[in-house]
């Protein structure tokens, strides 16, 4: 598992720590007893691959990879060209309907966003196929901690959408911080089990373009052809 340059230099001490050897040494033991691990090995840094830590512009955090067979490819809520878009997409998309205007697209691979600076993290970046949340409290959540407390000392203004419990235990640890110049948004999971809890009707996506736009920034083409 390697990071992206530009992450691997700004998190070189969080890597070095013993939780990271122990979550290497828990997902080789994970795949020496037959488990089948999402995303594959490759993809699983995916979301740092697509957006340098100098292009993000917006984080949105979910809870844990899709567990079902070829859905997950290392960001958050998205899965492959060709594969159906899971519920909590569809649901995704209804939103972005009715806050942008913009028509569900056809795929739900949800690169074009990631290229344009949305880094699409979930809070545990692992999972055990079939088994949702079963790679919670290995380390995952410590260092996406990290990342997210990298990208929050940055003094350009930046977004975070926090979708659900697991993305939303974050917010304690940024207040404690101070919230700076960034936007801080939260809803429910957009999960058929609770995205008509607050989910529906955020309007994430218009106010997200809203901040950018007032901060000078390129807005977020969410339109997917």
């Amino acid at each position: 598992m390697k990071l992206e340059r530009s992450w691997a230099e700004r998190l070189k001490e969080e890597i070095s720590l013993p939780y990271i050897r122990d979550l290497k040494l828990f997902l080789e033991k994970e795949k020496a007893q037959g488990a089948l691990i999402y995303p594959p090995e490759p993809l699983i840094f995916h979301a740092f691959c697509q957006t340098p830590y100098e292009c993000v512009k917006v984080v949105i955090v979910g809870q844990d990879p899709y567990h079902g067979a070829g859905q997950a490819h290392g960001l958050s809520f998205s899965v492959p060209c060709g594969i159906e878009k899971p519920p909590s997409l569809k649901n995704i998309f209804i939103e972005l309907k009715e806050d942008a205007r913009i028509d569900p697209p056809a795929t739900g691979c949800l690169t074009p966003w990631a290229r344009q600076g949305v880094l699409l993290l979930n809070a545990t970046l692992t999972v055990r196929a079939n088994a949702p949340r079963s790679h919670f409290g290995k380390g995952w959540e410590q260092f996406t901690d990290a990342v997210i407390r990298l990208l929050f000392k940055r003094e350009d203004p930046l977004v975070f959408l926090l979708w659900g419990k697991s993305a939303q235990e974050k917010y304690h640890r940024i207040i404690q911080m101070g919230k700076g110049p960034h936007l801080v948004l939260m809803a429910a999971h957009p999960s058929p089990y609770s995205a008509s809890s607050g989910f529906f009707g955020c309007r994430h996506f218009s106010k997200t373009n809203a901040f950018l736009q007032k901060w000078k920034k390129t807005s977020i083409n969410w339109a997917i052809s």
